[in-house]
């Protein structure tokens, strides 16, 4: 009974050697190889960080989106674990510097948003306190602004008769209108 254990065993550790020599030079360290298999599923935990748009317009393998959507689903630590295990074998098998670059440029895109929308707010609190120069800005930095509805925004945001209600009303109509030009 032992030996039938330990030639399981055998073949198992055969097959894994296989793909190690696929993945990297026989010369390189256990230790390089384990850093690069654990760095793979390192990037495929980052994958299961994104929304589904997100995977989709990644254009990424059947068989690896099956098993990010499956390790988004899981709750379970040890399951978790063991198919970010199984994805980081998947990733070894497609060209992981591709993935990496799409999900830096997601990254950079997500900056991007969050740099443009605190902008946005920061134009419309300039304009709030009515600092109407900032208007020159806007329409430099937003090519599809208009003066005339930017002015008249800015007019019902700083009107000092209009209530608290009617302001805030006003100055969320000039946030939405700076976002909607500034998309473009």
């Amino acid at each position: 009974m032992m030996k039938k254990m330990k030639h399981s065993f055998q073949q198992k550790n055969a097959s894994d050697n296989d793909e190690n020599e696929n993945m990297a030079d026989p010369n390189v360290s256990r230790t390089r190889k384990k850093r690069e298999v654990e760095a793979l599923q390192q990037i495929g935990e980052q994958l299961t960080n994104l929304s589904p748009d997100q995977l989709k317009r990644m254009n990424l393998p059947e068989n690896l989106l099956s098993a990010v959507t499956q390790a988004r689903q899981m709750s379970r630590h040890g399951a978790k674990r063991r198919q970010l295990q199984y994805i980081g074998k998947l990733m070894r098998a497609v060209d992981a510097d591709l993935i990496q670059a799409s999900l830096q440029n997601i990254q950079e895109g997500d900056r991007g948003k969050a740099a443009l929308f605190q902008q946005i707010e920061h134009w419309r609190d300039e304009i709030k306190a009515g600092n109407t120069e900032i208007i020159e800005e806007i329409l430099e930095s937003c090519p599809a602004a208009e003066r005339q509805r930017l002015c008249q925004l800015s007019r019902n945001a700083i009107n000092p008769k209009a209530t608290s209600k009617h302001a805030q009303k006003a100055a969320k109509a000039l946030f939405r209108y700076l976002r909607e030009v500034c998309k473009t």
